[in-house]
């Protein structure tokens, strides 16, 4: 993150988010009398793979509404590579299956695009996962009755993420990750905290 704010290298978060059309309400009502708030009918998918640059804040994007794929991360990474002309790009992904094949890590090398997987089970270490809750935010107090509305409304407030919402974007993310010391490994995939007074777990 030094190294990006001092302009030695371009740092990207990278994570893909889901975003379905009429599986969510917009409040809660509560009353003597049941009451229902309007919602599409069915479940459409828009699915985005982001990459946001640490210090900038500028989103590049591969969507669709079928499903992220290898395919979706290899056409990142390609414009990745385009966007910062011939830069060493850093980005940092969690260990999706799809993000850590072997197409993908190949053609990383072979762009000079460094891939930062970050441990598994650390949301926290993804800053783009801040950037989804306030997209999801943003389009949650609104019903949509149309699939192109929705996508365009999505559209609109990513392209907004290094421009009129750029102040807002950066008091999310500021300068640190939220970390979680004195935990130590008591199994493959379990943690205990570990308490410094009593040196016990």
């Amino acid at each position: 993150m030094k190294r990006a704010e001092g302009g030695e290298i371009p740092l990207l978060f990278l994570d893909a988010s889901h975003f379905v059309m009429g599986c969510d309400f917009l409040g809660h009502i509560y009353g003597k009398v049941r009451r229902y708030v309007r919602t599409f009918s069915g479940r459409r998918r828009y699915n985005v793979l982001g990459a946001l640059d640490y210090v900038t804040k500028k989103m590049l994007v591969v969507a669709n509404d079928s499903y992220i794929t290898a395919t979706e991360v290899c056409g990142m990474l390609r414009k990745a590579a385009d966007e910062y002309g011939g830069k060493k790009v850093h980005i940092v992904l969690d260990n999706a299956r799809y993000q850590k094949c072997h197409v993908v890590q190949e053609l990383a090398s072979q762009l000079e695009i460094q891939l930062e997987y970050i441990p598994p089970y650390s949301p926290n270490l993804n800053l783009i996962e801040r950037v989804w809750k306030f997209v999801k935010g943003e389009i949650s107090s609104k019903y949509y009755d149309n699939f192109d509305a929705f996508k365009q409304k999505i559209d609109s407030v990513i392209s907004s993420t290094d421009g009129e919402n750029k102040p807002k974007i950066n008091r999310l993310i500021g300068k640190g990750v939220q970390l979680f010391h004195n935990f130590v490994p008591v199994g493959k995939n379990n943690f205990a905290f570990l308490n410094d007074d009593k040196n016990t777990a």
